[in-house]
């Protein structure tokens, strides 16, 4: 059975927030975060996907998901993309 792990990002309040999840479907999943079916914490915002891993079973993807949810570096930098690209998509509008 095919698994993923996924990092999604968003904007909030001025800071850059990360969700670490595993599903069959990725772009499903997102799509269920978008419109509120997500998890708790993940409601009433715009996700946008960050990172993808595929693993061959949910066992193993299961275990990198614990392990992402636990690199906090890993995840800010993700966290900085959504920074750049913010910030760039304000410049434009301005111009």
């Amino acid at each position: 059975m095919d698994c993923f792990v996924y990092v999604i990002g968003t904007r909030s309040g001025g800071r850059a927030l990360t969700y670490v999840g595993w599903s069959n479907d990725v772009m499903a999943r997102l799509a269920k975060h978008n419109v509120g079916k997500g998890a708790k914490t993940t409601r009433g915002r715009a996700w946008h996907l960050l990172h993808s891993e595929w693993f061959p079973t949910k066992q193993e993807a299961m275990s990198r998901e614990w392990h992402l949810k636990r690199d906090h570096k890993f995840r800010k930098k993700l966290a900085a993309k959504i920074k750049t690209t913010a910030v760039k998509r304000k410049k434009k509008r301005a111009t």
